[in-house]
C-alpha cells in the first residue's frame, strides 16, 4: 500500500476520531466503558486503524497490508520477521469528572504475550507483570485519569518454552503467533468496592426435579486505604438476598454468600435433546452507607452436573440426574481470532443441527464471552482447558518431560496456575461448562495439579479432567477417558469391532476419519478452478503434522481400492464424500448403539481454523460437507442404526421420554426387495434391537429405515450401502493414527447400481423457507444426492439449512425436505446432482 494511500487513511481517520471518542455516555451503562473502536496500531509506515479485540496480522489483513486469502502461496509471502519486534497500539477515551468515592479500574481480558502498557505517558504495567494470553489484568488507574485520556499498548510475541496460544498440528502457526490485544479492554467507574466474576452454583433434587438451592459467589476489592462495610444485595430468579460483609483497607475477597437460596419448581437448565436450556438472571449490588457502590448482572442457569466413573472405568456425565452422551465435536478459533458475535451464533448452530450436544474447546477459546453465553442459550455443553500446545516440545519450543509435557518450571507452573484461576473465574458462571480439562495428552505435575484442586474446592463445583487421554493421577486417580485415535481413515466397521482401540466403548474424547473434504464451490476458493487431478497443491490444506496427516496419501489409496481411480474430480468428490459420510455416520452411530458401554464421542474436530480439508464437518468458508449430513441423521434424537458388527439395527433415544414407534426396512438385495415393519418401544438412554439383516445371496445390498409415530408422520430415515464383504483390519500395526486395512471391502459394484437423475422441484412456504421434493424415477438407487440454495450469481447461499441433504433415494422413491435461507434473496437458484 502507497504512501500516499496510507496518509490520506490516516487523516480521514484522525476525524473520525475526534467526532467519535468514546465517552462514558455513548454506552447503555453509565460504568462501564468497553474500549473497542478508535485503536491505531503503528507500522512503519505510520499508524493504521484498528479494532479491538485483534491480532496483528487481523489488523494487518484488515487493511490491505498482508493477503486475507490463507493459500499456500499467499501464506509463504507473509514476512514473520517483522513480528519478532514489538508494535504498538494506541487509543484515547473520555472520563466524565469523577465524584467523591468513585474509581476508575482499566481490565485487560487477553493480551498475547507480553505487554507495556502506558496510560497519559506512564507507567501503569510492564511486560514483567503483563505476561500470559490467558492471564486477565485489572489496574486502579484513579490517580492516573484526565478527561481525556491517551492509551498505549505495547505488545511483544511469545517466545519458545512460553505458553502461549497454540494450534498444535491443526494448521501452520499463525504468521504472528497471535500476537495483540486478543480480548476486550474495560474502563470501569465505580465506588469504593468494585464487584467482579459472580456466578450462581446450583444443587437440584435430581429426585424430583421440583427443587433447586443456590449458591451465590462473587468477587470484591476494596479500592480504599480503608476499612469498608456494607452489604452484598440481589436478587437470583427473582429471590432477593442480603449478606453483611467487612472489608480491609485494600483487600481483595473472593465471597460466597453461605445461604443458600431455596427455589420450588425450578425453571431447569437442559442440554439439546433433554430439554429447554432456561436461563435465569442475577443482579448483585455492593451497598455502601446506602449507595449502591457496584453493581453486576449476569445470566446463569440452574442444573447439576456430577461426572463419575463407571464401573467400567470410563468417565460419564449425568445432567439433573440423567444420563447423557457427550455426542460433540472439537472447536477452534479462526487462525488470527478474528470470530465474531454472528460467525459464533453460526457455527454453533450449526451443531445443533448436526444433532450435537457438546463443544469441546482444546484450549480456553474465544476473543470473548460470546461463544459460553450462545453455548448457554443453545443448549450446547461445554468441555473447556488446556491444550495439547504445551506438552510436545515442537509445538512449545522447550523440553518436555513424561508424562507432565512442558510446564514443568517453577515459573511456568505458578504462570499456568495463575492463568486456571483467572480463566475460571472469568468463565464460571456460564451452565453449558460442564468440566475443566486440566491436560490433553499427558497430565499436569503433581505440584500443579495440587494448586488446581485447591483453588476449584474453593470456587468452583465442576470436575477438572486430568487429561483428554487414559492417563492416571497420583493425586485424583484415573482419567477414565480414552484418546486412542484414530485421526485417520478406518471403514464404518470398525467402530463396532471389539478390537478398535478407538471404537464403541468409554469417553473417545477425540478422533475421526481424517480427510473430510469441503464441497467443490469451497475447494475452487481454495485451489481455483483447475482441481484434477488431485496433486500436491491439495498438501497445504491439510494438517501440519510432520509426520502424518498431511497429504492425501490415505484417501487417494481408499478410493483406489474401494473404487478404482477417479475419472474427474466430480468422481474424486463424490466418492470421498461417500467414504467421509459413512465412517463419520458410522463413528456416532455406534457409539448410541453401544449405550450400555459408551459415555461420549468426540468428532476431531468441528471446523478449520483457515482453509482447509481435514478434520470438519463446514469448512472454512461455513459451508456443510457430506460429513456434516450424515452427523445430523446420526444423531437425531430418535433414530434406526445399523449395527456393522451384529448384522442388526437398533431403535435409540436420547430424548427424557419413552417412544412408541413403528420401525420399517426395507432391504435392497439386487432386484429383490425385502421389506419389514413392527412397533418398538425404546425408553430414555436406550438401544434396543429390531431387526437382524441378512445379507447372503449379494454381491452389496442398499438398507432404508424409517421411524414413525402413530399418525403416521415420519420422524426418522437412515440408509446404508452394505457390501457383502467387510474390511479386514491389520489390528497389531495399529498405532495413534488410524488401523491399517489389509483387504478393502468393494465398492466398485455402486457405479452398476446407482443412477443420480433426480428430478427436483421447489416452493417457497414461509419467508426465507422452501420445499424441495426430489423423485427418483429410475429403477435404480439415487445415491448421495446432494441439493444445493445459490444466487442468481451462482454463488452458493450461506447458511442455507438443510433438513436433509445428500440424499439417498430408493427406485421409485420420492422425498420431501425443507431448505431454511434466513438472507435469502429475492430469486434463489435450487439444484440436485
Amino acid at each position: 500500500m502507497s504512501l500516499l494511500i496510507i496518509s490520506i487513511i490516516m487523516k480521514l481517520y484522525r476525524l473520525l476520531l475526534l467526532i467519535g471518542t468514546l465517552t462514558m455516555s455513548d454506552f447503555a451503562s453509565a460504568q462501564t466503558l468497553r474500549l473497542t473502536e478508535g485503536w491505531q496500531v503503528e507500522t512503519v509506515n505510520g499508524w493504521i486503524p484498528a479494532q479491538v479485540p485483534s491480532t496483528l496480522m487481523g489488523v494487518l489483513t484488515a487493511n490491505g497490508m498482508e493477503p486475507e486469502a490463507l493459500t499456500a502461496a499467499d501464506y509463504a509471502r507473509i514476512d514473520k520477521k517483522q513480528f519478532e519486534k514489538s508494535w504498538r497500539y494506541r487509543t484515547t477515551f473520555h472520563i466524565p469528572s469523577l465524584k467523591k468515592d468513585e474509581h476508575v479500574l482499566l481490565s485487560f481480558d487477553g493480551i498475547c504475550y507480553r505487554a507495556n502498557v502506558w496510560l497519559n505517558g506512564r507507567l501503569i504495567a510492564d511486560k514483567q507483570e503483563m505476561a500470559g494470553p490467558f492471564r486477565q489484568f485489572e489496574f486502579d488507574i484513579t490517580k492516573e485519569t484526565a478527561k481525556e485520556n491517551e492509551l498505549t499498548v505495547e505488545v511483544f510475541r511469545a517466545q519458545p518454552g512460553e505458553p502461549s496460544i497454540g494450534f498444535a498440528d491443526w494448521n501452520p502457526r499463525p504468521a504472528d503467533e497471535n500476537m495483540g490485544i486478543f480480548r476486550e479492554v474495560r474502563v470501569k467507574v465505580c465506588g469504593n468496592v468494585a464487584i467482579s466474576h459472580s456466578a450462581v452454583r446450583s444443587r437440584v433434587n435430581t429426585q424430583t426435579l421440583d427443587e433447586a438451592w443456590l449458591t451465590i459467589a462473587t468477587e470484591l476489592r476494596n479500592l480504599t486505604d480503608k476499612e469498608v462495610s456494607g452489604s452484598i444485595q440481589g436478587t437470583a430468579d427473582g429471590q432477593p438476598f442480603s449478606y453483611p460483609i467487612r472489608l480491609a483497607a485494600g483487600e481483595k475477597c473472593r465471597l460466597t454468600i453461605p445461604t443458600e437460596i431455596h427455589i420450588e419448581h425450578p425453571r431447569l437448565w437442559w442440554c439439546h435433546h433433554m430439554g429447554t436450556p432456561e436461563l435465569c438472571d442475577l443482579h448483585l449490588e455492593f451497598v455502601e452507607n446506602d449507595k449502591v457502590s457496584d453493581a453486576e448482572d449476569i445470566r446463569f442457569g440452574i442444573r447439576e452436573i456430577r461426572s463419575y466413573l463407571t464401573d467400567e472405568g470410563y468417565r460419564a456425565f449425568q445432567l439433573n440426574g440423567k444420563e447423557v452422551l457427550l455426542r460433540g465435536a472439537g472447536w477452534t478459533d479462526e487462525i488470527y481470532l478474528r470470530d465474531t458475535p454472528s460467525t459464533n451464533r453460526l457455527q454453533l448452530e450449526y451443531v445443533r443441527d448436526m444433532n450435537m450436544n457438546t463443544v469441546r474447546l482444546e484450549g480456553f477459546w474465544g476473543n470473548s464471552q460470546n461463544l459460553y453465553d450462545l453455548c448457554d442459550e443453545l443448549g450446547l455443553m461445554i468441555l473447556v482447558g488446556w491444550s495439547c500446545h504445551w506438552e510436545w516440545e515442537d509445538y512449545l519450543g522447550s523440553p518436555t518431560e513424561e508424562p507432565y509435557g512442558g510446564i514443568i518450571s517453577k515459573e511456568n507452573i505458578a504462570l499456568v496456575a495463575q492463568s486456571f484461576e483467572d480463566q475460571v473465574m472469568w468463565l464460571r458462571r456460564h451452565p453449558s461448562i460442564i468440566a475443566w480439562f486440566v491436560g490433553s495428552d499427558r497430565i499436569p505435575k503433581p505440584e500443579l495439579e495440587q494448586c488446581y484442586r485447591q483453588f476449584l474446592s474453593k470456587e468452583d463445583d465442576r470436575d477438572y479432567l486430568i487429561s483428554a487421554k487414559g492417563q492416571v493421577s497420583e493425586l485424583s486417580g484415573p482419567s477414565g477417558t480414552k484418546m486412542e485415535g484414530p485421526y485417520e481413515y478406518v471403514g464404518p466397521s470398525y467402530w463396532y469391532l471389539p478390537e478398535a482401540p478407538g471404537g464403541a466403548f468409554g469417553f473417545n474424547t477425540e478422533t475421526g476419519i481424517g480427510a473430510q473434504l469441503p464441497v467443490k464451490e469451497s475447494l475452487q476458493k481454495m485451489l481455483g478452478d483447475q482441481l484434477f487431478p488431485v496433486d500436491r497443491r491439495w498438501d497445504i490444506l491439510c494438517t501440519a503434522s510432520s509426520s502424518e496427516m498431511n497429504s492425501l496419501k490415505k484417501l487417494n489409496e481408499v478410493i483406489h481400492y474401494r473404487f478404482g481411480d477417479a475419472k474427474d474430480i466430480d468422481e474424486y468428490l463424490y466418492r470421498a464424500d461417500m467414504l467421509s459420510a459413512e465412517s463419520t455416520k458410522a463413528m456416532f452411530e455406534s457409539f448410541r448403539v453401544r449405550r450400555s458401554h459408551t459415555t461420549g464421542i468426540i468428532q476431531w474436530m468441528l471446523n478449520g481454523a483457515r482453509p482447509g480439508i481435514y478434520w470438519q464437518l463446514y469448512d472454512y468458508y461455513k459451508q456443510p460437507n457430506a460429513a456434516y449430513y450424515a452427523v445430523k441423521r446420526a444423531n437425531a434424537p430418535l433414530q434406526l442404526i445399523y449395527d456393522y458388527h451384529s448384522k442388526a439395527v437398533y431403535a435409540v433415544n436420547e430424548t427424557l421420554s419413552p417412544a412408541r414407534l413403528q420401525a420399517s426396512m426395507r432391504l435392497l438385495k439386487g432386484q429383490r426387495a425385502i421389506q419389514e415393519s413392527r412397533q418398538t418401544e425404546v425408553s430414555p438412554a436406550m438401544a434396543v434391537k429390531v431387526f437382524d439383516i441378512d445379507l447372503t445371496g449379494s454381491p452389496a445390498a442398499f438398507l432404508f429405515l424409517q421411524l414413525t409415530d402413530d399418525n403416521g408422520t415420519v420422524i426418522a430415515t437412515n440408509d446404508y450401502f452394505l457390501p457383502a464383504e467387510d474390511d479386514t483390519y491389520d489390528w497389531a500395526n495399529t498405532n495413534w493414527v488410524h488401523t491399517p486395512i489389509t483387504r478393502y471391502a468393494s465398492y466398485a459394484m455402486l457405479d452398476n447400481m446407482c443412477d443420480k437423475s433426480c428430478q427436483m422441484t421447489t416452493k417457497k412456504i414461509a419467508e426465507g423457507v422452501y420445499e424441495a421434493t426430489v423423485i427418483n424415477r429410475s429403477d435404480k438407487v439415487a445415491f448421495m444426492t446432494r441439493l444445493t440454495a445459490k444466487n442468481p450469481q451462482g454463488e452458493l447461499l450461506c447458511p442455507a439449512y438443510w433438513s436433509d441433504n445428500y440424499l439417498t433415494l430408493a427406485p421409485g422413491e420420492t422425498r420431501t425436505v425443507t431448505c431454511r435461507i434466513p438472507t435469502a434473496p429475492k430469486e434463489v437458484l435450487f439444484s440436485c446432482f
